[in-house]
């Protein structure tokens, strides 16, 4: 096995669930849709060979289309490998959108035990629970309105019982991080980019209690009339002068502006893999840090 020494670690390295990891992951969403597995196949593989250490999926990705790659491109795994997934929904083929909610207690359970079959494996190092409190995103209504510490509890369970290593929590206030704290929270994904800060609270919670930062949506347009960081001027305008790429750009400010963030962009083509984990070799000077959003 290549140990950590040798290994290279794509912009650096930070802790998840006290273990060492590249800061610049894999979010694996994008190879959900339907067609051969060659293509998903060998971008996992090459994520793994160029030092992508932290793997982020869920089971209603593609129904589990995306786990069973994982499978198949990965297992057995590596044991530097930190496979983390999420809960909180489950596919809706078919619809305008694609999920529904399921944030009950019993919902949780099943799909952690989904996650593993669809995985092959007996254990998943970190589960995030997604919260649907707001807007955007699904909002929960009706039996899906759910108390945050019935929700832990059965986390908390899950972690006793061996089925996951750690707990994280995705889609939250910092008053909801902060009433979580008790329960060992390791890690928080929540939308935030340059054109997105308004998770700074839930950021600046994470900074002073050492929990990793895994932004979803670096790169802006994510949600309905988003923009993208790749269309703000002063990105562009930094990718030209420096010759790199405008998303490698907006990437570099999401490493250098927290040094406990971790990044998981997604991509199903290799070429784009590699540009993404390059930016973690783009160094910011404080000028550019200044121009670009302090």
């Amino acid at each position: 096995m290549t140990s950590t020494r040798t290994r290279p670690h794509p912009g650096g390295l930070a802790t998840l669930s006290g273990r060492s990891v590249a800061r610049i992951g894999y979010g694996a969403m994008q190879l959900r849709a339907e067609g051969p597995d060659d293509e998903p196949v060998a971008v996992l593989r090459r994520a793994v060979e160029l030092g992508v250490d932290h793997l982020d999926t869920a089971q209603f990705y593609g129904d589990g289309l995306v786990n069973r790659r994982i499978h198949t491109a990965l297992a057995p795994y590596p044991e530097h490998l930190v496979l983390v997934s999420k809960v909180g929904a489950t596919p809706a083929p078919g619809e305008e959108v694609p999920l529904r909610l399921a944030q009950r207690p019993e919902d949780l359970r099943a799909q952690v035990d989904d996650n593993l079959r669809s995985l092959g494996t007996d254990r998943i190092d970190v589960v995030n629970l997604r919260r649907a409190d707001a807007a955007p995103g699904l909002v929960a209504e009706g039996d899906q309105v759910v108390d945050l510490d019935d929700q832990l509890a059965t986390m908390v369970d899950l972690r006793d019982a061996g089925k996951i290593g750690a707990i994280g929590l995705s889609h939250v206030s910092a008053d909801q991080l902060r009433h979580a704290l008790p329960v060992g929270i390791v890690c928080v994904q929540n939308a935030y980019s340059l054109v997105d800060r308004s998770s700074e609270a839930v950021l600046d919670l994470c900074r002073e209690h050492d929990i990793a930062w895994v932004p979803y949506f670096p790169l802006g347009g994510g949600w309905p009339g988003q923009r993208q960081v790749t269309e703000l001027p002063a990105v562009v305008d930094t990718a030209a002068r420096l010759g790199v790429t405008p998303a490698q750009v907006g990437l570099a400010w999401l490493l250098a502006h927290a040094p406990q963030t971790l990044l998981i962009p997604g991509t199903r083509s290799v070429g784009h893999l590699e540009e993404n984990l390059a930016a973690g070799d783009l160094a910011l000077d404080a000028e550019t840090m200044a121009t670009l959003g302090p």
